[in-house]
């Protein structure tokens, strides 16, 4: 036999308990709280992300150094092979032209020629007494660094040259490039 008489342990609800909460309430306010846990987890791994693209310590070599004194630079190109760039002596004057090709970044070599040749760059008659060619695949580049064979897509860059104040050495700032036509005269 049934009772239709309530539980002796449940109470009955009043207008201002707790019991009288629904379920919908219940349930919306567990999505929301879900929700948001969801969010902080998809922004933290976003932050995690973001975060390991940035490196706690830079470890690249400062973009100025110093050369060495100008007597000591010979005649003709000296080639710094550690920061790919050539240093070049034309008696009392200096430039600096980077050995990285504009392709690719493979490093390009000097190759002086056994006879001038002439050429026409930028609309004047020079005469080359060396090249630039890249070993990666195969652009060649003019005594000045123009471009004129290969892949590349510019001319070698030129750098600053300066002298130290403190020393008299050469000092080659590789992340202030000048035109083709800057000399350093010293």
């Amino acid at each position: 036999m049934k009772s239709t008489k309530p539980f002796p342990e449940m109470k009955q609800a009043t207008k201002g308990s707790r019991a009288l909460e629904s379920p919908e309430s219940r349930r919306s306010w567990l999505r929301r709280l879900g929700l948001g846990a969801m969010l902080v987890a998809v922004a933290g791994q976003a932050y995690t992300l973001l975060r390991a693209l940035v490196p706690n310590v830079l470890y690249e070599e400062p973009q100025r150094f110093k050369a060495g004194l100008p007597d000591q630079f010979p005649e003709g190109a000296t080639f710094f092979e550690d920061r790919r760039v050539f240093v070049f002596r034309e008696q009392k004057t200096f430039y600096a032209v980077s050995a990285v090709c504009t392709h690719l970044g493979c490093t390009v070599k000097m190759i002086n020629l056994s006879q001038p040749k002439k050429v026409q760059i930028k609309g004047r008659l020079v005469e080359e007494r060396r090249e630039f060619h890249c070993p990666c695949h195969g652009s060649k580049y003019y005594g000045d660094g123009t471009n004129y064979a290969g892949p590349a897509p510019g001319p070698l860059a030129w750098y600053r040259l300066e002298v130290a104040p403190e020393d008299g050495q050469l000092v080659v700032d590789l992340s202030e490039r000048v035109s083709q036509s800057f000399r350093l005269t010293v």
